[in-house]
């Protein structure tokens, strides 16, 4: 891996260029089905893929892209950065400045579940009262749950679950309810109470899902899952 010094020379770009670049990739096709989900680019993430690969990992120009406040260089900035080399308060305070689902969900999974201070993050951002922050708690909670569950309290995760996904709002309430699924998924003792609780809340019950894809609903997702993996 180069240092810092060496990654500038690499590019051989500047952020301007890359900003000018991005805004050719703009399509406002994309951008319209963006804006129903929230975010405001119309960038294809498949060519901004293409466009980080070419950069490569360059983490103080990511800085840098990041800085600008434009969503697609955000998106670039998470590509191209070293997820360990943020500290905790860094990665606190791009959180709060995500602003777009897609920014907030890239941040979480590609950049703060690989840092050393993910769990500090974690019981942070679970018990702070914006309920934004909190998803990306209860998303951290979820990974746990099902890579390192070694010291959570499965049974009062489902207490909190139980007692507010069903009015929490949306963004929450989905965190919630994929850590209400893992929990049944991966856990066979916490199973049939997992299922119990999902079908009581009734949360992302009638959520359209395509054909040949999960439904969300949690025991749906439960039950299929386990049916996959063997019925364990």
């Amino acid at each position: 891996m180069k240092d810092d010094g060496q990654e500038a020379q690499v590019a051989g770009t500047t952020v301007a260029e890359v900003m000018a670049e991005l805004a050719e990739l703009e399509d406002p096709r994309a951008r319209e089905v963006n804006e129903k989900h929230g975010d405001d680019h119309g960038v294809n993430l498949s060519k901004l893929r293409a466009l980080a690969k070419r950069l490569k990992t360059q983490h103080e120009f990511a800085r840098q892209l990041w800085a600008t406040g434009d969503t697609p260089a955000k998106l670039l900035a998470i590509l191209i950065c070293r997820p360990k080399a943020f500290d905790r308060d860094e990665l606190d305070v791009m959180l709060r400045a995500a602003r777009t689902p897609k920014v907030h969900d890239w941040l979480v999974n590609y950049v703060v579940k690989k840092s050393p201070h993910a769990e500090e993050l974690r019981l942070a951002w679970s018990a702070d009262p914006d309920p934004v922050l909190a998803s990306a708690g209860w998303a951290l909670t979820t990974e746990r749950v099902a890579r390192k569950p070694e010291g959570l309290d499965l049974a009062g995760l489902l207490d909190v679950i139980e007692a507010e996904m069903r009015d929490a709002p949306d963004r929450l309430q989905w965190a919630m309810n994929h850590c209400l699924a893992q929990i049944g998924i991966e856990h066979a003792e916490q199973r049939s109470r997992a299922v119990d609780i999902g079908e009581r809340l009734e949360v992302l019950k009638d959520y359209p899902t395509p054909p040949n894809c999960t439904s969300p609903f949690a025991p749906v997702w439960i039950n299929e899952m386990v049916r996959r993996q063997g019925g364990k």
